[in-house]
């Protein structure tokens, strides 16, 4: 059982988790997050050494909530491994929605801001992308192995969709264009060999 200290450290990292995906890290300041989080003015420093650590450990957070709901989506029970990719990226495209109110992917939203500004930071984005990938390979290869996706290298195959895909959903911020990410959703089908009558 958390106690009460654990709670209000982890509330203030959700709350933090909100105001970041919206507004990005270097526009949030300390006032706002500990207003928004409903937590007294300069107890900051009672539950982090620092911005950059809060920083670190929203990601943390984030990833660990992000990687348990992979491992649910990508469980064998629950379809080829082809059905079970495809229903990662759709889902994928679902957040990138214009029409999201906020920034579903942190990924996409800190990636090239705290790049430069944070090596911890950008360890962690670099280490929580890295299992995004596996996991994504660990698919692939489980889609080869039933026979729902055709014969190819799963680890190369998963850095390469995974970066496409931020890459796009990059783009889609800058051009509010759903185009982009229905073009990189076709590409990936195309990759993974599924044909346009699965895919309907």
């Amino acid at each position: 059982m958390k106690t009460d200290t654990q709670l209000t450290r982890q509330h203030i990292i959700d709350s933090g988790y909100t105001l970041i995906s919206s507004k990005g890290f270097s526009n949030v300041g300390l006032s706002q997050i500990l207003k928004f989080s409903d937590v007294p003015k300069g107890s900051f420093y009672h539950y982090f050494k620092s911005k950059e650590q809060f920083g670190e450990e929203i990601i943390n957070s984030y990833f660990k909530t992000y990687l348990s709901a992979i491992d649910e989506l990508f469980d064998p029970k629950k379809g080829s491994g082809l059905e079970r990719l495809m229903e990662y990226w759709l889902r994928w495209q679902a957040t990138q929605s214009d029409t999201c109110i906020d920034q579903k992917c942190l990924v996409v939203k800190l990636s090239a801001e705290v790049a430069d500004l944070s090596e911890p930071m950008r360890l962690a984005l670099k280490t929580g992308s890295a299992g995004v990938i596996s996991r994504i390979s660990n698919c692939i290869e489980a889609g080869v192995e039933d026979g729902s996706i055709p014969e190819m290298h799963g680890f190369n195959t998963a850095e390469m969709l995974y970066q496409m895909w931020l890459g796009a959903s990059l783009m889609n911020k800058l051009s509010r264009d759903p185009k982009v990410i229905e073009r990189v959703l076709e590409a990936t089908r195309t990759q993974l060999g599924q044909t346009v009558s699965t895919a309907n």
